[in-house]
């Protein structure tokens, strides 16, 4: 029998055969779209994972999640392997994706490793997860609670299965999850052993935060696609890499103008003007204490191992990984800049010449983290360069 999830409003239970996406795909227990660019083609897949697969809700009174039908809000996936190690991976979602957009790049590995894994839609989701809440930060402010919440529950759910609780716990998520991560080791560590944040999204009440940097792209790019080099030198020193060049036309047409304009709406519901003209330093005191409330102070109690790509387009590294690892010094954490690497692995399968995957690089540190709190010290802090003569799409050495 599955377990119950302690403050869950719904769940339903399947005994699977593969509880990874090789399986899942299959049975219909994941969500495809939700996990889709994510990952390079050849990220390496692990064999079957036997378990139980439980799907459900928390209480919530939003209903941006359509998943199974629900319509409804606070979804979660709980995955319990027959063979356990006794650990459990907790993780929230990157960008506005729903419960199963960790599944091809982290579910799958960390349940072949015998963890138990539960991931949360964090509350809201999609375009229009700003919708959600009643003040400006509210719904971002949930990502946290939603994380916080599953937390708690999961552990108590893995002690019905297995009979005792984790002994351990650990965080992980890309983008909107790395963010998580710090968060939670910053503010709740006392539920978690470690973490390991893959390009976390840092938001900072003065900055930098995306309306520190996002804008400068926004106003120079039509300049810049024609011709002009002072229009790269502003975008550029806004803190995008040179090099990246070559990616700043998909950013511009998918990321950069609706990643301002749907957070800008969350933290600033009132402003009215144009895209390119907005200027955070501008807006009025109450807009900066909506980014306070869900902002980061480096103040981690437990382990973190962060990754951030050198060509990262959407979340400068100079920007976001770089000034973070500067507010952590003193505390337990490792960070790794990935040479090469950029925001969405998907983008390696385009230009596999000019970028490296994220991916494997995830799992060598998800094994660092593991290591290191069996007692054996990672690697210090470095910039990992471009692998020669192995394949990076299913090999990292940090």
């Amino acid at each position: 029998m599955a377990p119950w999830v302690p403050g869950a409003a719904k769940q339903v239970s399947a005994c699977l055969a593969d509880l990874t996406t090789a399986g899942t795909v299959e049975s219909g227990h994941t969500v495809p779209t939700d996990w889709a660019g994510l990952t390079s083609a050849g990220l390496p897949r692990p064999g079957a994972v036997p378990g139980v697969q439980i799907d459900g809700y928390f209480p919530d009174s939003s209903t941006t999640n359509n998943h199974h039908g629900w319509a409804h809000d606070a979804q979660f996936v709980l995955r319990l392997p027959v063979r356990w190690n006794g650990g459990l991976v907790i993780a929230g979602s990157p960008g506005n994706r729903a419960q199963y957009a960790n599944d091809r790049a982290i579910a799958d590995h960390v349940l072949a490793a015998g963890y138990a894994y539960a991931a949360t839609d964090k509350g809201n989701t999609g375009l229009e997860f700003f919708t959600d809440g009643v003040r400006p930060g509210d719904a971002v402010a949930e990502w946290n609670h939603r994380v916080t919440q599953l937390t708690v529950a999961a552990k108590a759910a893995v002690a019905q299965r297995y009979g005792r609780f984790p002994q351990r716990t650990l965080m992980a998520g890309i983008s909107n999850g790395g963010y998580l991560v710090r968060w939670q080791l910053e503010n709740r560590a006392w539920l978690y052993d470690g973490g390991v944040d893959w390009e976390g999204t840092l938001w900072t009440g003065e900055g930098p935060n995306l309306f520190t940097f996002l804008p400068a792209a926004v106003r120079n790019y039509p300049a810049y696609s024609a011709g002009s080099a002072e229009a790269r030198q502003a975008i550029i020193d806004a803190g995008f890499p040179a090099g990246s060049e070559f990616l700043w036309p998909y950013h511009d047409q998918v990321y950069w103008g609706l990643t301002q304009r749907i957070y800008r709406t969350e933290f600033d519901p009132e402003y009215g003007g144009a895209d390119a003209d907005y200027d955070y330093a501008g807006r009025p005191r109450a807009v900066h204490r909506a980014v306070e409330r869900v902002a980061l102070t480096g103040r981690i109690g437990k382990p973190l191992i962060t990754l951030h790509g050198t060509l990262d387009a959407l979340l400068p590294i100079s920007r976001d990984s770089d000034v973070y690892a500067g507010m952590t010094e003193g505390r337990p954490h490792r960070y790794y800049r990935i040479t090469d690497g950029t925001h969405a692995d998907a983008l390696y399968d385009v230009y596999p010449e000019r970028l490296r995957p994220i991916g494997p690089c995830f799992l060598r540190a998800f094994e660092t983290m593991g290591k290191w709190l069996d007692g054996h010290r990672p690697p210090p802090s470095k910039t990992v360069p471009r692998p020669e003569g192995i394949d990076p799409a299913t090999t990292c050495e940090l």
